[in-house]
């Protein structure tokens, strides 16, 4: 059975439930769009959930933010709060399983990482440390290692 996790933005205008198999927040991006949006370490940490469970609370106050990319708008919905932006999840159309919630917005206890990914690192800036750890992994864009398999390999895939 997932674990459902609660989440909800800084000021409580939007509050939010979501299933997830993968609940585990071990991986930090440090793309701009990341970093630059709800990482203010200098990264960002996404979880993995199911989107069709999402059940949402306050959705008047949510905006949605389709970052440019090299001149194109990215599919990627990334959702905040409108009152105090607090960034909230992202979904993608073309995954329409899966939704993003960001790890800061969950309310709920998480598990501790029993080590970290550390992934598109090329758009790290310099003033960012990446404390990799014995365990973690680096990638300089995405791993080919899906958040599943990742879960599955350490035994934390939520049936």
């Amino acid at each position: 059975m997932p674990v459902t996790l609660s989440g909800s933005c800084r000021c409580g205008a939007v509050s939010f439930t979501v299933a997830s198999h993968a609940p585990v927040p071990y991986q930090r991006c440090y793309c701009s769009i990341c970093r630059k949006t709800g990482g203010g370490g200098g990264y960002a940490v996404n979880i993995s959930a199911i989107s069709d469970t999402l059940s949402v609370e306050g959705e008047a106050a949510l905006g949605t933010y389709r970052a440019e990319i090299e001149g194109e708008v990215s599919k990627g919905e990334r959702r905040y709060c409108t009152r105090c932006a607090t960034a909230l999840w992202l979904f993608d159309p073309r995954w329409p399983e899966l939704l993003h919630p960001f790890a800061s917005a969950i309310d709920s206890a998480l598990p501790v990482p029993p080590s970290l990914v550390h992934l598109m690192l090329d758009f790290k800036p310099d003033w960012v440390i990446a404390e990799v750890g014995p365990e973690g992994e680096t990638y300089a864009r995405y791993p080919e290692k899906s958040l599943e398999a990742w879960h599955r390999e350490k035994g934390l895939w939520v049936d």
